[in-house]
């Protein structure tokens, strides 16, 4: 695999930018993509400096991109930048610009852990014929709850700046709203994985829950584990079986 540094302008941002970039040296061209987003407290790098992505990766001849997003929870922030517009929109054609992977639906996928998790499934929601599957690790999945009940500093500081007050529940920041007016047949395959012991579990559950309620398939399973680096490497491999079997 090649691990390539890209630091670039991003003219949705206004702003220089990074992403981490591993390329399959062999297998098909151009190769499946994924695209593989960081949480709140981490950048473009975490996922080669905390797990063996590289190394699974290569397995299957699978290029990943790891865009730089900081703390924006994927959304273009009241109080900052164009981050949603950045993912969405820009950093695809970038991507297509830059290096020869496919573009194909059935050989792009989206996955992350955390906040990550959580930009994941709204990317796959939003913008359903864009992937083939999508995966969450140990995901923020309810923005509403958070922004409403949880009074960590570094949370509300978070919420305050990306989104200015404005209630997320019922928008297209919202994903229970966005799985009320999914089209099933539509949808990319979906996978979550979260430890019991996460601070995120109630959410997780409560998410795997409104899928089978609306009728919408998520291979979903839980199991012993915190918020922690050594889950997410565990995990990682088994998205990409699950990202990569169809």
């Amino acid at each position: 695999m090649a691990l390539i540094h890209v630091d670039f302008y991003a003219e949705s941002l206004d702003l220089a930018t990074s992403m981490t970039v591993l390329l399959p040296e062999e297998g098909p061209t151009p190769p499946p993509v994924l695209y593989l987003l960081h949480g709140l407290t981490d950048d473009h790098t975490a996922w080669t400096r905390y797990t063996s992505i590289e190394r699974y990766a290569a397995d299957h001849r699978l290029a990943v991109v790891m865009p730089q997003v900081h703390r924006s929870f994927y959304a273009d922030e009241a109080h900052g930048l164009k981050f949603w517009t950045f993912l969405s929109d820009e950093l695809p054609r970038v991507v297509e610009r830059f290096f020869k992977v496919s573009d194909r639906r059935e050989e792009t996928f989206v996955a992350g852990l955390s906040m990550g998790g959580y930009g994941a499934f709204k990317w796959a929601l939003r913008q359903p014929e864009r992937f083939a599957a999508a995966a969450s690790l140990s995901g923020a999945l309810d923005v509403a709850r958070l922004q409403a009940d949880d009074d960590r500093p570094h949370i509300r500081e978070v919420m305050d700046r990306v989104f200015a007050g404005r209630d997320t529940a019922g928008t297209g920041d919202d994903l229970f709203h966005l799985l009320e007016g999914a089209d099933k047949a539509a949808l990319p395959r979906l996978m979550l994985r979260c430890g019991t012991g996460d601070y995120l579990f109630e959410q997780n559950e409560r998410f795997a829950h409104a899928c089978a309620r609306a009728g919408l398939p998520l291979d979903s399973e839980f199991e012993p584990g915190g918020h922690e680096w050594s889950f997410w490497d565990r995990h990682i491999p088994r998205v990409l079986d699950f990202l990569m079997k169809g």
